[in-house]
């Protein structure tokens, strides 16, 4: 959608200068000398360590996996892809959370409905983002060397609150009942949109957002900053009106993905990871290994960061979940490893989560006796990993696998024996594990 790409932003379309930034963290001293986080080495004759599974070792609740739909961008969801998307049949994502797009121009808004009415009545729930306020809200400044940066007007605080508010009213209307909104995308990255600073963001929530009748995320920092969202965690009166903290994972480091502060003073709130796109905006998404790498970046996001939501930027692009023909990638197939099988209100189980080199392992109770296993093989070799399951009487284990040449493949059946079973995972593969 040419004529509104230096509006839309997010993403894909400001880069190259985000991927110039994020090759080289020049310009983010904050995190100038990270970089990412591996395995300790571990010798080749070493033994697997056996993965425990105990159901009373609980951690996050799972919202869910999606991504967004952005119809002013380019185009919406056929009625077919979010089928795709949104279904949980076979040739499905199982997609459970829709990320739409608040514009500015009130007369854009009916754009958003139908895909969003979809999601909801296949069982996903639906959050929004704004990328700018109403034209008469905003002024420019100078930021850094940017002479003509947006900001929302101080004076324009309470019309913006309604702003937002008038849209989650707009598509409750319409038959979609938003879960949350977001206060701004990427307030930290905004050359195309509208620059908040931390303050500014706190005031807001301080002072505004408690009139929003729906959850409230902030503040989707586009690098998951502390420095951004440290103050709101640290300010009582704008924690109380935010009910999910917002996350973008561009270039984020594995070593940066916990957040101690919010374990220490974040109780009652969410967590979740509102935009990434892994490893990059370039490949094809159906390029194999690379693929594999979405599958660990979920795994880590589950697991170091303990996210409750993962999702995407947009749905069907070269390099995304769904091809531009609407046919699942091989990035998508990683992602259903988990969206399919993980569905909201799992709950994420301690297990061991690097059991032997280059194995990464998450597991996750659902209703019942049911346990969702997920196990990334990134090694080029194929391995035999042996879990325990405590306090489950599941009598055998069904099985997914994606490698270099089968998506989502049924794989036979795996028995378990006194609560023990070995799992076979082929070189460079994401396995899927389902008891009962």
């Amino acid at each position: 959608m040419s004529s509104d790409r230096n509006d839309l932003g997010a993403a894909e379309l400001h880069h190259p200068s985000r991927r110039s930034v994020l090759a080289t963290m020049s310009a983010l001293p904050l995190l100038a000398a990270a970089t990412p986080a591996v395995a300790a080495p571990r010798s080749p004759s070493a033994a697997a360590a056996t993965a425990v599974v105990d159901p009373s070792a609980t951690r996050q609740t799972i919202r869910g996996f999606g991504g967004m739909n952005h119809p002013l961008w380019i185009g919406d969801l056929t009625a077919a892809q979010r089928e795709t998307a949104f279904g949980n049949g076979d040739g499905q994502l199982g997609f459970s959370v829709l990320r739409i797009f608040v514009s500015e121009d009130r007369a854009n808004w009916s754009r958003e409905v139908a895909t969003a009415k979809r999601a909801v009545e296949l069982g996903a729930t639906v959050f929004a983002s704004p990328w700018n306020p109403p034209s008469q809200m905003v002024e420019t400044f100078v930021h850094g060397q940017q002479t003509n940066a947006k900001r929302l007007r101080y004076s324009m605080y309470g019309a913006y609150a309604q702003h937002l508010n008038d849209f989650v009213v707009f598509m409750r209307n319409n038959g979609v009942d938003l879960y949350a909104i977001s206060v701004q995308n990427e307030p930290d990255y905004a050359h195309d949109w509208t620059w908040w600073t931390p303050s500014e963001m706190t005031r807001f929530l301080r002072e505004n957002a408690g009139s929003i009748s729906t959850k409230v995320i902030a503040p989707e920092s586009f690098q998951y900053v502390k420095s951004f969202s440290d103050p709101i965690l640290n300010d009582a009166a704008a924690l109380a009106n935010v009910d999910i903290l917002g996350a973008h994972l561009y270039g984020t480091p594995f070593q940066n993905f916990p957040y101690p502060l919010f374990k220490q003073k974040g109780a009652g709130k969410e967590l979740w990871m509102t935009e990434v796109y892994y490893p990059n905006s370039t490949d094809s998404a159906d390029l194999w290994p690379q693929a594999l790498d979405v599958g660990e970046h979920i795994h880590r996001a589950m697991v170091d960061a303990e996210f409750q939501a993962y999702v995407w930027w947009y749905i069907r692009r070269g390099y995304g979940p769904m091809r531009e023909d609407g046919r699942i990638s091989k990035r998508g197939a990683s992602m259903a490893h988990f969206s399919k099988f993980v569905r909201p209100g799992h709950v994420r189980l301690a297990v061991t989560a690097n059991p032997q080199q280059n194995v990464y392992l998450s597991a996750y109770k659902g209703s019942g006796s049911r346990v969702v296993i997920v196990a990334v093989n990134k090694g080029t070799s194929p391995v035999s990993q042996q879990f325990t399951l405590l306090n489950n009487t599941s009598s055998g284990v069904s099985v997914w696998l994606t490698d270099a040449s089968r998506n989502l493949a049924p794989q036979s059946r795996i028995t378990v024996t006194n609560g023990s079973f070995t799992a076979q995972l082929p070189a460079q593969s994401l396995t899927t594990l389902v008891t009962g």
